[in-house]
């Protein structure tokens, strides 16, 4: 069941209708201009590279996105594994593993695209059950966690080509359309073609040409191959490697060069590495910001079909560079993870419905941690095999009051409702969005995509004329002129600042809450000390400083700011902080808060006076958890959700008021 399916349709949108037009690709026919990109890889299946249900079941989702091209995740093509860059990825080496690549090539066949296998030899980044990794130099790791380097010979390149042409047959035997390799994050093929992994002296290190010699190579073998069957190639428009003397702009734009001359099928424009030190695709990666790559792609390569979407989320603005001839097809993956719907949802004028992609990049931070990805905004992925996570009709409807209007408790509403029970939603503020509104607001990356979860929820509530009042609190005298009307209470009612690990403050109106600062409620005076370096914190004091104007330091009790951020957004925070002039002070105790500041004990063990106009609370949030007793024996079923059961974040909050949505 779709999250629209109890809403009427809108019609097409006519702004996208290049998006939308059937395409030629080489010999093949196409009835979209959207490519379903790889994602890399799932973790999804078996420690051995063979399938998994998980796997099987996620890709019958992919398969029924509507785009016109859907591309594998990326499976190691070598026995041995120095090219399985994650504990779960799929192999491609070997003959048996025919069986379950034909399984997913029939599922994308069966919903009428054009199905792409995508072959990763993870080079530097992989290895993972080896203790080593392959690269073309001996260069050590600018990241721990990956094996140390041994430099590839020539005989390994030979058959590390032969196993990648292998490995492409095999895609085709098992019905394939076309294959794709892929060289940008770090990956083998970047390796090569990088001058900073990339220092050999012989016929394949050197000049672009040289470096670029294994690609070609490479090209060529698995053209061979699979004669007129196309062949795509992810290149880097630019590395984000300049840190590390990695290729300038040109030189990628060389490359590309290469790969069309070697009779490639199509380019497909990516940025960065995982090593490099700045954003690629996350939040604070303005939408649109890396189209002039694929526009420069165009322009150099007029007569090779170029696929992009990089930070490009919204198919109205992809549909749009396709008008201006910047490129072919709209390659999209994460939008795509947080709602398979995206295509759908567009064709019928329902972008409006559209569970936007916020670049949290909570895939990548699992991916990272060799967890299986999964996403902020789309509780269902992953677990689309599990009956759990379905969306089914209730066996019995219940009139169910939602008591808070967060991320947690409108999910939890717009599940239920979606099963068929009557749902009201009770909300003490003024408006739908809780917490999260507020701190949207200063959110230096992109406020625009934390805004969109609140306009998600309130559109939803409305599609499906769920009722939500606010300005409403619920306490023991509104329960009881309610009493029995409602089967099920859900408490959604959030967390706030545990004001209790704070020293008495004694100066009226210095110390203040962060989630006041957060809304508007209060304006801070000209200095301000923000207590709490952790995501609250450093959202507030970022956005005071750069917005506002306001003078800000950060007061933190542990040794490290951040340590509640997602683990690929901490970075950025830390980058701010230094960019801002943000002084920070760690594994500090907070002695007073006072006559016009605060007084502080530092890791060194002297005190300082921190002078302040106003004190942020920001430190470590206690649940909202009154009501939990109260409705105790007032209401037949009584079940809580997001951080009224334990304070974390965003993706936690949204995930709990879905499962408990899907099973009440």
């Amino acid at each position: 069941m779709s999250d629209t399916d109890q809403t009427q349709p809108a019609g097409p949108n006519p702004s996208m209708r290049r998006l939308f037009e059937p395409a030629r690709w080489g010999k093949l026919q196409i009835r979209n201009r959207v490519k379903y990109g790889s994602c890399c890889i799932s973790n999804y299946n078996n420690r051995d590279g063979t399938h998994t249900i998980r796997e099987f079941a996620r890709t019958q989702v992919i398969a029924g996105t509507g785009c016109g091209i859907i591309t594998n995740q990326g499976a190691y093509p070598d026995p041995l594994g120095e090219g399985k860059g994650y504990f779960r990825q799929v192999a491609i080496h070997d003959d048996s593993a025919i069986p379950g690549f034909e399984k997913i090539a029939g599922y994308i066949h069966e919903a009428g695209a054009i199905a792409v296998q995508q072959i990763l030899h993870a080079g530097r980044y992989g290895g993972i059950d080896l203790g080593y990794c392959l690269q073309p130099s001996i260069v050590p790791q600018t990241l721990p966690h990956f094996r140390p380097p041994r430099e590839i010979t020539k005989d390994q390149i030979k058959v590390t080509i032969q196993q990648h042409a292998d490995a492409a047959r095999r895609a085709l035997r098992a019905g394939f359309d076309a294959t794709e390799i892929t060289s940008f994050m770090g990956y083998l093929l970047a390796t090569f073609n990088s001058k900073f992994t990339n220092r050999r002296t012989d016929e394949y290190g050197g000049s672009v040409r040289n470096r670029g010699r294994f690609m070609c190579e490479l090209i060529d073998a698995i053209k061979q191959v699979q004669g007129d069957a196309p062949l795509v190639v992810r290149l880097n428009g630019n590395e984000l490697m300049d840190q590390w003397g990695g290729n300038t702009e040109d030189e990628s734009f060389e490359l590309m060069k290469l790969a069309a001359e070697h009779g490639v099928d199509m380019i497909s424009v990516t940025v960065g590495w995982q090593e490099a030190p700045e954003s690629s695709i996350g939040r604070d990666v303005p939408p649109g910001y890396w189209n002039r790559l694929a526009a420069r792609a165009k322009q150099l390569l007029p007569n090779t079909t170029i696929a992009f979407g990089n930070r490009l989320p919204d198919p109205r603005m992809a549909s749009a560079c396709i008008e201006k001839g910047e490129f072919d097809f709209w390659e999209v993956c994460r939008p795509m993870l947080a709602d398979p719907e995206l295509v759908h949802k567009a064709q019928a004028g329902k972008m409006h419905l559209v569970r936007r992609c916020i670049g949290s990049l909570n895939c990548l931070s699992r991916l990272f941690r060799d967890l299986p990805y999964t996403c902020t905004r789309n509780p269902e992925l992953g677990h689309e095999y599990d009956p759990a996570y379905q969306i089914t009709p209730a066996v019995m409807a219940k009139k169910i009051m939602v008591i808070g209007a967060g991320p947690s408790g409108m999910e939890c509403a717009i599940t239920a409702k979606r099963r068929g029970h009557d749902v009201v939603v009770f909300e003490r503020g003024p408006a739908i969005g809780g917490a999260l509104a507020g701190y949207a607001k200063n959110d230096l990356a992109n406020s625009d995509d934390l805004s969109s979860v609140v306009d998600y929820y309130r559109n939803m509530a409305e599609a499906l004329n769920i009722e939500v009042r606010c300005n409403t609190t619920l306490d023991l005298k509104a329960m009881r002129s309610m009493l029995h009307q409602f089967d099920v209470a859900v408490i959604a009612t959030g967390a706030r600042v545990d004001n209790l690990l704070l020293p008495e403050c004694t100066q009226a109106g210095l110390l203040v809450d962060a989630m006041d600062i957060a809304s508007g409620k209060v304006e801070p005076g000209a200095r301000v000390v923000v207590l709490g370096g952790g995501k609250i914190g450093l959202t507030l004091a970022e956005s005071l400083k750069r917005n506002h104007g306001r003078e800000v330091s950060v007061v933190e009790t542990e040794k490290r700011i951040a340590g509640d951020v997602m683990p690929s957004f901490k970075w950025r925070h830390t980058a701010w902080i230094e960019e801002l002039e943000i002084p920070t002070h760690t594994g500090a105790k907070i002695l007073a808060i006072g006559e016009g500041g605060v007084k502080i004990r530092d890791a060194q063990g002297q005190e300082q006076f921190l002078p302040a106009d106003t004190v942020v609370a920001a430190v470590a949030r206690r649940p909202n958890q009154e009501l939990f007793h109260e409705l105790e024996w007032m209401i037949d079923e009584v079940h809580g959700c997001g951080d009224s059961l334990v304070p974390r974040g965003l993706t936690q909050a949204i995930h709990d008021g879905f499962r408990l949505g899907a099973r009440i």
